[in-house]
């Protein structure tokens, strides 16, 4: 019986392994075909701006033939009302300048149709690709959950967490929390300093024609618009690693770090003002407090900026020898704290924060009345 037993868990195993490789090669695979296809939806971007300037182009020839047209036909109604007042060059010059601008004129609206289907079938295609790229994006993110749930040994938690389903459900809250993470890191560096940086480069080429064609005074302008540009991607770089892990809170301590980190994010929002205001000695805590103190704040104030929409939002800290007291509060929206939100792991990592340090977290909102997000937390120092 044993030596059955070990023979199934070897075979088991095997099979696992086996589902590794070909989910990790269909990864791959959908990887590719979304990497080709945004490579062709930027392609067609360009296409379709250059169409839609050749329908311009062509609608403004077309307008100006047809008036030249109009005319000419005037000329031939008039030259044939009166056919014995004209010479037979002026009859002739006639009709073949009416014919030949008819002949234009037909040719530039079949130029028009051409370019307009062309343009309806490019815009087609964009959503099409769009909606692949997304599709792929989605399974990678799923595919990527499933890896890691294959890939992970779920004994030590299985000490602390009694049933295969809690253990299933936890594992795959843990590691979809790391994704969407990641997915989110991944849209911020894409949408800011990577179009930055392209935009830059974009700028360096027009700087350089500048300075061919236009002079010194053009090229100066040009280049103080340049290094703004520069200077935006770089603080959005510095943004991402803040945000990632903010350096200043191993060499200056938790409350400095968090005036510097509110200050830049309300420069960075610039509708919403935020206040911060610190109670107690400003004394270090240990490292664990003051990273688990400054997620949950940056946590509460991140929460309110995407969803809560406000125009005021004040970070109160109150700290004593057994206590730290802490309170984010917006004017926003707010929401019914009755109804359970799906996914809403920023919350979940919250009170899973507090929980560890022995905490209270206490969350009251009302729509239309903000959110006040209060937490205390023992210290006993």
């Amino acid at each position: 019986m044993c030596s059955n037993k070990q023979f199934d868990a070897k075979q088991l195993d095997k099979i696992v392994e086996k589902i590794i490789d070909t989910v990790h090669d269909s990864k791959d695979e959908i990887f590719q075909i979304g990497e080709q296809s945004r490579q062709e939806y930027e392609r067609l971007l360009d296409e379709l701006a250059q169409t839609k300037e050749l329908v311009n182009k062509v609608i403004h020839e077309g307008d100006r033939l047809e008036a030249q047209s109009r005319l000419a036909r005037q000329r031939l109604s008039e030259v044939n009302r009166n056919f014995t007042r004209y010479t037979e060059a002026e009859i002739r010059d006639a009709y073949e300048k009416a014919h030949d601008l008819h002949m234009k004129l037909t040719m530039i609206r079949e130029q028009e149709r051409q370019l307009r289907a062309r343009r309806d079938e490019i815009e087609r295609r964009l959503i099409r690709l769009k909606e692949t790229i997304e599709r792929a994006e989605h399974l990678i993110s799923q595919i990527t959950v499933v890896l890691n749930y294959l890939n992970s040994d779920f004994r030590q938690i299985g000490e602390f967490i009694e049933g295969a389903r809690q253990k299933q459900e936890f594992g795959l809250k843990i590691i979809e929390a790391q994704e969407e993470e990641r997915k989110r890191l991944s849209r911020e560096i894409h949408d800011g300093p990577a179009q930055m940086l392209a935009h830059v480069m974009m700028r360096s080429d027009l700087l350089e024609r500048i300075c061919r064609e236009s002079g010194p005074d053009a090229t100066i302008q040009e280049l103080r618009d340049f290094k703004k540009m520069v200077r935006s991607a770089l603080y959005e770089v510095r943004r991402i690693i803040y945000d990632l892990r903010p350096m200043a809170l191993d060499d200056l301590g938790l409350i400095p770090t968090l005036r510097k980190y509110l200050q830049t994010v309300e420069e960075y929002n610039k509708v919403t003002k935020i206040s911060f205001s610190h109670l107690g000695q400003e004394k270090r805590l240990p490292p664990r407090f003051e990273v688990a103190i400054f997620r949950l704040i940056q946590e509460s104030v991140q929460n309110a900026l995407k969803h809560a929409e406000p125009t005021e939002i004040q970070v109160k800290i109150e700290m004593n020898n057994h206590y730290i007291f802490i309170i984010v509060k917006d004017n926003g929206k707010g929401f019914d704290t009755s109804v359970k939100k799906e996914n809403a792991f920023g919350l979940i990592g919250m009170k899973e924060r507090v929980d560890l340090l022995e905490g209270k977290l206490e969350i009251r909102s009302k729509i239309g009345a903000g959110t006040v997000v209060a937490i205390q937390i023992p210290l006993d120092l």
